[in-house]
């Protein structure tokens, strides 16, 4: 979805547009799935990144502008932990019961006019 809003810096408010928002890559370069015995599976994913473009333009009192933008986001970590029943509790399901995420960089660059 498109994100849209304002913030107040200054003298004024700065509205902004961010839309057309597209994940263009992912790397996992490191994952790993165990089970845990008697209460569910752990998932680490290490230094992974994901890269994404978007359309952004915004509005002040005194100029507007827009353009394209990327954003790379990298050494990324993930550490989540999914519990499930136990086997005469009914159906199988599946529960996200922790979950931890670090980044180490996040590099924005935006080009104008689009």
């Amino acid at each position: 979805p498109d994100l849209t809003g304002h913030e107040k810096f200054g003298l004024g408010n700065v509205k902004y547009n961010i839309s057309r928002i597209r994940v263009t890559a992912v790397e996992l370069p490191s994952a790993s799935i165990s089970l845990l015995p008697g209460s569910g599976i752990k998932l680490v994913i290490g230094n992974a990144s994901l890269t994404i473009d978007m359309n952004w333009n915004i509005r002040t009192w005194i100029f507007k502008d827009s353009g394209r933008g990327t954003v790379h986001i990298s050494k990324v970590f993930v550490t989540a932990v999914f519990s499930t029943p136990l086997p005469d509790a009914g159906p199988t399901s599946v529960a996200l019961s922790s979950c931890r995420t670090t980044s180490g960089d996040v590099d924005i660059k935006l080009n104008g006019k689009t």
